[in-house]
């Protein structure tokens, strides 16, 4: 037999880290519903060539073919992202949407890029966009990080502020101290975290920068701030353009809008500058207080021309969850925990084998009144059976005795007298519920 090893970048998760994984999916669902989203499902295969026709590379996709005939579907990848599904999706189906479109997408993607801590081949993304027909109005730039920032609010999790930029900013500032190629500019700035200062440098001056535009720029990515006070070191810089200016205005109204309605959700952080082409306005990324070394857990922004059938086009603005990648820090360093490591919460007692089936029809009444129960798999004296509850933090153990049927709270070893057709836990027991480390 093989020796089967893990696959790297292809997380698994033991039933503990499953039931954290469902929470959250299940919180951010029901947050983003709560917005005003309707989910969607996509294709997990798109054209290669609609997935190169982005910006990114090949290396990073996935390739689909059939043992049986190479050359079949050799032309389908496996998406790297939803946003480009998303693109399809709406001119495929623009005559039965209603525009605004307010989709969410929870859904795994692939990417064949080397695993790193956080980093994966295969993993979950959570996605909600706000897609408009010609047009779409500004305050959704402001909206979009706030709906992120509630759904991320409900998990036990590390708290995660907003940081956004805009792009207009950055190209109407290139533009005025006399950079040329302002899209490999941008693509340069977005790797100062990974590279350092001295790096990009460099890099910009291998584009044609002088020392003096490269200081500037770096300057500008140095600018951060919770309020208008930000423009105004941007402007103290001594550099001016329509394009700037109305950059400054938008981020300016974005940090005031979603500040006021959620104090402290977003900071201005101009180093943002999301690699992208088609990035147009506000851009956002989002870090793990404490765990900044993870990278961004969250980021999108603006786009004006990702979506155009030649007549209509079809602008957004939309945020991305990296949900795998929450996962793999707060699971891989029990930063969260589910309070059991199993959805049951009675463990059904058999006295003997003979009356399984009596045990069985108790199981079948507490589960229709949606009270999850399992029948204890042997009819070991009653103390292995808690014990095999108690490893798998069952709460509760149900009994048939000669004084009727009863419940133990094996935690208290608190015993009462029960009717399975009215007994329900405290509504803390029943369902597993998730618990942070400082708990």
């Amino acid at each position: 037999m093989a020796k089967i090893a893990p696959l790297s970048g292809f997380p698994e998760w033991l039933p503990s880290g499953r039931i954290v994984e469902q929470h959250m999916i299940d919180v951010l669902r029901s947050t983003f519903e709560l917005h005003g989203f309707s989910g969607i499902e996509t294709r997990a295969v798109e054209p290669v060539e609609r997935l190169l026709s982005k910006g990114e590379t090949s290396k990073e996709i996935y390739l689909l073919r059939r043992l049986q005939d190479q050359g079949a579907d050799s032309e389908l990848g496996l998406h790297f992202d939803l946003t480009v599904p998303l693109s399809r999706y709406v001119l495929e189906n623009a005559g039965h949407l209603d525009f605004p479109f307010r989709r969410y997408q929870i859904q795994k993607v692939w990417r064949g890029e080397r695993p790193q801590d956080g980093r994966f081949r295969e993993f979950l993304q959570a996605d909600v966009d706000v897609v408009g027909q010609d047009t779409l109005a500004f305050h959704h730039e402001i909206e979009l990080p706030l709906v992120m920032v509630d759904a991320l609010s409900k998990l036990p999790i590390p708290r995660v502020k907003i940081l956004a930029s805009n792009r207009k900013v950055a190209q109407g500032f290139y533009q005025a101290i006399g950079l040329e190629d302002v899209e490999e500019t941008l693509r340069i700035l977005d790797k100062l975290d990974k590279v350092g200062p001295k790096v990009v440098a460099e890099m910009l001056g291998e584009i044609g920068a002088s020392e003096d535009q490269a200081r500037l720029a770096l300057e500008l990515a140095g600018i951060r701030g919770d309020d208008a006070g930000v423009a105004d070191r941007v402007l103290a810089l001594g550099c001016r353009s329509e394009l700037l200016d109305e950059g400054l205005e938008e981020l300016v109204a974005l940090l005031e809008g979603a500040n006021d309605l959620i104090p402290g959700s977003v900071s201005a952080d101009l180093k943002i500058a999301r690699g992208l082409d088609y990035y147009t306005g506000s851009v956002y990324e989002s870090v793990l207080e404490g765990h900044e070394d993870l990278g961004s857990v969250c980021s999108g922004g603006r786009y004006d021309s990702l979506v155009s059938d030649g007549k209509k086009t079809y602008p957004g603005v939309g945020l991305s969850i990296g949900v795998s990648r929450i996962l793999a820090r707060v699971i891989g360093r029990e930063l969260v925990t589910p309070t059991r490591k199993v959805p049951t919460a009675v463990l059904v007692a058999v006295n003997d084998e003979g009356e399984r089936r009596h045990a069985e029809k108790t199981a079948q009444q507490l589960r229709g009144r949606g009270v999850a129960a399992e029948v204890s798999p042997n009819s070991a004296k009653f103390g292995k059976q808690i014990r095999y509850a108690d490893r798998r933090g069952i709460p509760f153990v149900w009994f048939s005795t000669d004084d009727g049927e009863q419940v133990k709270d094996i935690r208290s070893g608190e015993q009462v007298v029960a009717d399975a057709a009215q007994w329900v836990p405290p509504a803390s027991d029943l369902t597993p519920e998730l618990r942070g480390s400082d708990e």
